[in-house]
């Protein structure tokens, strides 16, 4: 419990840096890149504990490399740009009440959302034994190897789609985007349930099977964000036009799966 307090002040602090720095640069993006790297913070200040359990290295690794990828993806894409629209919409919308809700709304909410996300490798760390992985963790980092190809392989394709002018103005359908409208979110939502199933197999062991379904908050929570909240609505709802309409009626939301065919 101590080391997971230490973990939340000192997520607590990070994220009023980030909100300081936002500040000073006009920019709450910082918000989208201090993100990714809070995660990496919170698996190895938990994994600096006592016991170092195998399955909590695994784990904070696997966190490290999609905290990472994600923060670097996210400064490289937004350098040089614009505050994003969702800020720059709040920053007129809240007028004078912007740093007090931009504070608590952004940075402390996402703080929290963060903290329960990484809940799974929190636990990994501080309250496993180490001891050899079963066969429910293997299970789970095999499915956060398959997601990772999803997200890494979907970005890629995307951002070569979108280099080519002659795409402009149309709907990415090819390759991972053939069988699902957002890979990269499945591929980030299967990662998680990865690190769930990985962290599952090993409390198991320590608390029971009952108790150890706790992992999977994590990705639960992580799913229901990108499906209803700052997803798939908030990216789907700039898009329009008979292109996308028919995309959108013959392909997956999110779970891979073959396009319908046209009805004659």
């Amino acid at each position: 419990m101590i080391t997971l307090a230490v973990a939340a002040i000192g997520l607590f602090v990070y994220m009023s840096f980030a909100f300081a720095l936002a500040v000073y640069m006009k920019d709450n993006g910082v918000a989208d890149i201090a993100y990714g790297c809070a995660f990496i913070l919170l698996s190895w200040v938990t994994y600096t504990g006592e016991s170092h359990p195998l399955a909590g290295l695994i784990a904070t690794i696997l966190a490290t490399v999609w905290g990472l990828r994600l923060a670097t993806r996210i400064y490289f894409k937004n350098r040089y740009k614009p505050e994003d629209f969702r800020y720059k919409k709040w920053r007129e919308e809240w007028g004078k009440s912007f740093l007090v809700r931009s504070y608590f709304q952004v940075f402390m909410l996402q703080g929290i959302i963060i903290f329960i996300i990484a809940l799974p490798v929190m636990l990994l760390n501080v309250y496993t034994l180490p001891v050899a992985l079963t066969w429910v963790s293997l299970l789970g980092v095999l499915v956060w190897l398959k997601g990772f190809f999803f997200e890494a392989v979907g970005d890629y394709q995307l951002d070569r789609f979108l280099k080519d002018s002659a795409n402009k103005g149309h709907i990415m359908q090819k390759g991972l985007w053939h069988f699902t409208r957002h890979p990269n979110y499945f591929g980030e939502s299967l990662m998680w349930w990865g690190i769930g199933l990985l962290a599952y197999g090993e409390l198991a062991l320590v608390w029971g099977y009952t108790v150890a379904l706790v992992a999977f908050v994590s990705p639960v929570l992580i799913t229901f964000l990108l499906l209803r909240v700052s997803g798939v609505p908030l990216l789907e709802e700039h898009f329009s036009g008979p292109e996308w309409e028919a995309y959108k009626a013959r392909t997956s939301v999110f779970i891979p799966w073959f396009p319908k065919r046209k009805q004659a």
